[in-house]
């Protein structure tokens, strides 16, 4: 194949059949294992863990993944099947919520540090100002201007395969993040264009380092 990535179009995979044929049938528990509600290990998997990942849908079809982080039981369990998930001050961009509002299927892949195992979401959301919602949800006296609340279709525990091949908690494993320049760095030189003097990029850095101490919540 050439560094253009031409894709041969006979071996493009054009449908279900067609892809079900190459790989052998699944085996009976990681068939079963999928539940529709939140049993007690899920409640214990979701209340260790400060990090999940949320996965939604525009209208036009386009998808978006974002991260969600917070302190251990920043998601709250209401019942067997709801959940809520605080918003936190972020970009502003609002490409999640949106995409909740227009299209409210969402898919939410929650990771516990030291766990290579993984616990899988899927459902309907909505997007809540309740106020008697938000306060469950303060930090540091200040709550979420929305909460999402999701509707649990189906759950299940995922193998440990994907994060043993990527060794992610070996401390071995960590990368120097020196080796690639910092996030504003990065977005000046895709966008406007950085500073070439390393003084100013590196007093631009600080400015950011800074506004994280004070807008995280």
């Amino acid at each position: 194949m050439s560094e253009k990535s031409d894709l041969k179009q006979e071996y493009i995979v054009q449908d279900e059949a067609a892809l079900r044929a190459l790989f052998p049938p699944t085996h009976a528990a990681a068939a079963a294992k999928c539940l529709d509600h939140l049993d007690t290990h899920a409640r214990d998997f979701i209340a260790r863990a400060p990090f999940l990942c949320i996965g939604t849908q525009a209208l036009d079809g386009a998808a978006d993944v974002s991260p969600r982080g917070d302190p251990c039981g920043f998601v709250k369990v209401l019942d067997d099947r709801t959940i809520l998930i605080p918003d936190r001050p972020g970009n502003n961009r609002l490409d999640t919520l949106v995409n909740i509002v227009t299209q409210p299927s969402v898919g939410l892949l929650f990771m516990v540090p030291g766990f290579d195992e993984t616990l899988r979401i899927n459902g309907t959301a909505r997007v809540t100002r309740d106020p008697e919602v938000l306060a469950l949800m303060e930090v540091q006296g200040r709550l979420p201007k929305v909460a999402i609340v999701v509707t649990v279709r189906e759950m299940y525990l995922h193998c440990a395969k994907a994060f043993r091949r990527a060794k992610l908690w070996d401390a071995e494993a960590q990368q120097d993040r020196s080796e690639m320049p910092s996030l504003l760095n990065m977005i000046l030189d895709q966008t406007v264009g950085a500073p070439d003097d390393p003084e100013e990029m590196a007093e631009i850095d600080a400015e950011l380092e800074a506004d994280y101490k004070t807008s995280m919540y």
